[in-house]
């Protein structure tokens, strides 16, 4: 597959250095007046003007100030009252996995697709199948069992009436499980007597016994083993599809997370290629490029630059609250039939935690470590502990998604120096279901919980997880500042944060939390040139903040994206 990726970014990179020439701004000089600039510096400034030059922001201040900065090479944008705020910097998602929607087939029920039962999903694979081949998975994008009117996962005997020669799989929206058919299960070398490893679920039908096709957690293939017999072109669609998304949704720092060693290294070339129109930060597997970071094998910053950048290493605790694999403290509020103890399960061994962590702490590399349910927080913030006291600002630990973090957890980060990125819009597509269902309405209130972690200053991010949701700014400031439910409820009221506030968890505290603050992240001189330039006044209506379109991206001063005239 490694070279599939070489070819596919040698074509990118043409195409991209084709498209830059053409059609992006080459000008050395442009100034932005008669805006709303949000620079999200240290006083959250608001002022009317910026200059950028050479991809550098060269001045921030007054229209008067800027315009007298004006000569006769200079291109002016007059924003008319439109809002200029930092480019968008991605926490953490998968880059390019967003761009599979252009191969697989959407499986994703409302309100981001169509799919409301088992029989939806039968029907929309179906083309799939007609044309697919037994060497080739068909990939099904984003069923989620809780959104179904069957309340259950797909099986493999209905993937079966389907075809059971050719492989199907399933790939949940939590991105940690699947479902797959006979043909599947026969190709990933599963059958009757396979044992799962730690961490790991093989589904059986609760009457026979005999394997359903889930596969949960470390028992789920991995996306290359899906994805390794694609042609160029597939792979070229899927990069190309996730690029144009990043870049239309002001993306100007793109996260790719828990990336195995042939896509950091496909990454680190797309980047030295001018591949790609935005900066990347890439978080190594433990499993791969963190081990060899470990034992020297793997320097990062040999090939670290101002387009990419080697992140901290990703680390996984337990699985997903939807997926009901997140390892809670107390069971789940409905938990599966006869399981009334249920509480999920930790993704590793607690001593083996332990052990990573402290060596990579000791070693002085940065993690990010996966933690949905309470009870992998408490192994983590307890890993954490017992590595040693680092200096808080110096460690900056990442812990991923720290969705059901109970106050003492929040004030233990904070003494620790770990800093939470709240997967906030789980609220949005969610929170309905977490209320109903997995959490309860009393935990459920507490998903992502940014105001209480506001009120101690606990610096945090919010991010998309994309593909698992859109990669869209504008909704995790929505979420952030309303905390409403795809039903209209509102969950978790005292969670709220400002909009200024929420704004600053997808820049300046994003870039901070990978210890990139001094370049990016803010509009403040001698930072990199990269800009959103957002329809209307962000700061107006709170309702309408995911209403706003981003009408410019712009990252080292060049136009990457545009609504146009």
């Amino acid at each position: 597959m490694k070279w599939r990726w070489c070819v596919v970014a040698g074509l990118m990179a043409a195409l991209s250095a084709f498209c830059w020439h053409w059609f992006g701004n080459h000008s050395p000089h442009r100034v932005f007046i008669n805006a709303k600039v949000l620079t999200v510096n240290h006083s959250n400034d608001i002022v009317d003007a910026v200059s950028i030059r050479n991809g550098i922001i060269e001045a921030v201040g007054s229209n008067e100030s800027i315009k007298a900065l004006i000569d006769g090479d200079t291109l002016v944008s007059d924003l008319a009252g439109n809002t200029l705020v930092p480019g968008f910097i991605d926490a953490h998602s998968h880059f390019p996995s967003s761009g599979l929607s252009a191969v697989s087939v959407n499986l994703r029920s409302p309100p981001v697709g169509e799919i409301r039962s088992i029989e939806d999903i039968r029907q929309a694979l179906l083309d799939k199948v007609k044309k697919g081949d037994t060497d080739s998975w068909i990939i099904g994008l984003g069923y989620d069992d809780s959104l179904l009117q069957e309340q259950r996962h797909p099986t493999r005997l209905e993937l079966d009436q389907l075809s059971s020669d050719i492989p199907i799989y399933l790939w949940h929206s939590s991105g940690h499980m699947g479902v797959t058919n006979s043909a599947g299960l026969a190709k990933l070398g599963i059958d009757e007597n396979t044992e799962a490893s730690m961490g790991g679920v093989l589904g059986r039908d609760a009457l026979s016994g005999k394997l359903n096709g889930l596969l949960q957690e470390q028992a789920a293939p991995k996306l290359g083993q899906l994805t390794k017999n694609l042609s160029l072109l597939a792979y070229y669609r899927i990069l190309k599809t996730a690029t144009d998304e990043y870049s239309q949704w002001g993306i100007t720092t793109a996260n790719s997370g828990a990336a195995n060693t042939t896509l950091l290294n496909a990454l680190s070339w797309a980047a030295r290629l001018r591949l790609l129109p935005f900066r990347l930060v890439v978080s190594p597997q433990h499993e791969a490029q963190g081990r060899q970071m470990l034992n020297g094998q793997f320097v990062p910053d040999e090939i670290n630059s101002d387009w990419f950048h080697v992140g901290p290493v990703k680390l996984f605790a337990d699985g997903s609250p939807q997926g009901y694999t997140a390892y809670l403290t107390e069971p789940y509020f409905k938990p599966p039939p006869g399981q009334p103890d249920y509480r999920g399960f930790p993704a590793i061994e607690q001593s083996d935690l332990i052990e990573a962590v402290a060596q990579y702490r000791a070693a002085g590399i940065q993690l990010a470590v996966h933690g949905n349910g309470d009870a992998a927080i408490d192994n983590i913030i307890e890993a954490i502990k017992l590595s040693g006291q680092l200096d808080a600002d110096d460690d900056r630990t990442i812990l991923v998604h720290a969705q059901m973090s109970r106050a003492d957890q929040l004030l233990a980060m904070r003494e620790l120096g770990i800093t939470p990125s709240f997967f906030n819009s789980h609220t949005y597509y969610w929170g309905d279901v977490h209320s109903k269902n997995a959490m309860g309405p009393e935990r459920a209130a507490g998903i992502s919980p940014a105001g209480s972690a506001e009120k101690i200053g606990l610096r945090f991010s919010f991010h998309s997880d994309a593909p698992v949701t859109p990669i869209n700014p504008l909704q995790l400031i929505w979420s952030g500042v309303n905390r409403e439910t795809v039903g209209g409820n509102i969950i978790g009221e005292a969670e709220r944060i400002s909009t200024m506030k929420a704004l600053r968890a997808v820049t300046i505290d994003a870039a901070w939390q990978v210890f990139q603050e001094s370049n990016r992240g803010s509009i403040e001189v001698g930072k990199f040139a990269d800009l959103v330039i957002l329809e209307g006044d962000l700061l107006g209506s709170k309702q309408s903040i995911r209403q706003r379109r981003v009408l410019e991206t712009i990252v080292a001063g060049k136009t990457v994206f545009s609504q146009g005239p």
